[in-house]
């Protein structure tokens, strides 16, 4: 078995950085067509640069249904087709339950449960017209556990989880799978530097495997899932968290 994925057209949104950038590297060392979305247009430029020839920038903000369309329609243009909808765009905002603000609440919601649907539904059309299509997105442990000061955080990923479900119910049987990647904490730059000292000893002690998870431990994830050896995994959520969430 090999994961190859020459002449497939892979997006991946939020992809100029972190987990979504290594992303991006896995597809397009696996042979696909990059396409690499950002709220960041000059830092998806630069990340699209360093994939390659088979690589584009496309500035899209995920949660504005206007940014979404035309971001879409200008992929569509350019490739004619999306293969694989890698959606990991998302934000963070913690705190207290009791003190987190409204904005910080919409703000979530808005990015990481909204921006999933608006990009599933717009590539979703075009996948279901060429009845073939993967669709993953990056959920969290966040959506199966409770975290302290993660309200918000865990409401958006519990409903990308739930939205998960009902599009692979949906699509499943027209030819497009939905499924989703629940990490843990995972090392990349921003991750690093959150969970760095004793917080992060502390909660890497509660993990069986006593770490934290690495990007291209997530990325491995996405390219076996986007593979065509998976057609029958669908509405399924795989947690890379080490064994956190069993206990």
């Amino acid at each position: 078995m090999s994961f190859r994925f020459e002449g497939k057209v892979a997006i991946v949104t939020g992809g100029a950085a972190g987990i979504g950038a290594v992303i991006a590297d896995s597809f397009a060392k696996s042979g696909a067509t990059v396409g690499v979305l950002d709220v960041r247009g000059d830092e998806a430029i630069k990340k699209a640069a360093a994939l390659g020839t088979d690589a584009a920038a496309f500035t899209c903000n995920v949660a504005d249904e206007e940014s979404v369309t035309s971001a879409v329609a200008e992929i569509i243009a350019m490739f004619g087709r999306v293969d694989i909808l890698v959606n990991n765009a998302g934000v963070i905002f913690l705190g207290p339950a009791e003190e987190l603000a409204t904005k910080a609440w919409d703000d979530t919601l808005r990015v990481n449960l909204r921006g999933t649907f608006l990009m599933s539904r717009a590539v979703g059309r075009h996948m279901l017209e060429a009845r073939r299509g993967k669709i993953i997105n990056i959920a969290s442990q966040a959506a199966t556990v409770a975290l302290d000061g993660h309200a918000a955080y865990c409401a958006s990923k519990a409903g990308v989880l739930g939205l998960t479900r009902a599009l692979a119910y949906e699509w499943g049987g027209r030819g497009v799978t939905v499924n989703a990647i629940s990490p843990t904490v995972v090392m990349t730059e921003l991750g690093r530097k959150a969970w760095e000292g004793p917080k992060g000893d502390t909660l890497k002690a509660l993990i069986p495997t006593g770490r934290f998870a690495e990007p291209e431990e997530i990325a491995a994830v996405a390219l076996f899932l986007a593979s065509e050896m998976t057609d029958m995994i669908n509405g399924a959520d795989i947690l890379v968290d080490g064994g956190y969430t069993i206990q």
